[in-house]
């Protein structure tokens, strides 16, 4: 059991760093009465204010800063002078165990078979079960006795981007979205801008539609 497992955690590992090589999925929900951009200004705060000034909020604020600015909107010279207030906030969790496990025939010490057409026993899960003849046929003949069901586990997390986005006349709300995703890495430096790609697909959405965003390898953060 201890060599099977040896072979199937790599298998795993690199199954995951195959999915991670091919592009990054997000799930992306959006609710927007966004107008058209037409010279807004904005400008960007956290909606935790614990993470409020700290140089981490100002990289990931710089991702979504570019991103608006691509779609025609405008950072604002002060916060004063906004038109459109974004709330901006993201996270992972502590992470879960996930158990991958692949069935086997089931037999294992005690098999045994019949010869020259004569019956003999076999065990089945350490369970005496009926004799049977040898023959061609035999079901058993071509199988592995050492077959047991193989199993392995990994750690995944699940994280998280909020865009908020008010005007900042009358704090209305014109846009709130929310991409989530469930990676086996942690590493918000790497999913923060992954996340950001995945919010800003085909912004600003149709709104109140969930669908699966895949950002190409070529177009991840790094």
């Amino acid at each position: 059991m201890r060599a099977r497992l040896a072979k199937i955690v790599p298998l795993v590992s690199l199954t995951l760093l195959a999915a991670c090589a091919s592009g990054f999925n997000a799930d992306v929900k959006r609710f927007q009465a966004l107008p058209p951009p037409s010279g807004q200004s904005f400008t960007i705060e956290a909606k935790d204010p614990a993470k409020s000034g700290s140089l981490e909020f100002q990289t990931y604020a710089g991702l979504v800063r570019e991103q608006l600015t691509r779609e025609g909107f405008q950072p604002a010279a002060s916060a004063g002078e906004a038109t459109l207030v974004v709330k901006l906030d993201y996270g992972v969790d502590n992470g879960r165990e996930k158990v991958v496990t692949r069935p086997g025939t089931g037999f294992g010490p005690g098999f045994g078979y019949g010869y020259a057409g004569y019956p003999f026993y076999y065990r089945l899960n350490g369970r005496l079960v009926r004799p049977y003849g040898f023959a061609w046929q035999d079901p058993f003949f071509w199988g592995n006795p050492w077959d047991y069901p193989e199993v392995t586990s990994y750690t995944v997390y699940d994280s998280y981007l909020d865009v908020r986005i008010n005007r900042a006349a009358t704090n209305e709300s014109v846009f709130e979205g929310r991409a989530e995703a469930r990676t086996p890495s942690k590493d918000l430096t790497k999913l923060v801008p992954n996340l950001v790609a995945a919010m800003f697909t085909d912004f600003p959405g149709q709104s109140g539609v969930k669908q699966r965003v895949t950002v190409p390898k070529e177009q991840r953060g790094s």
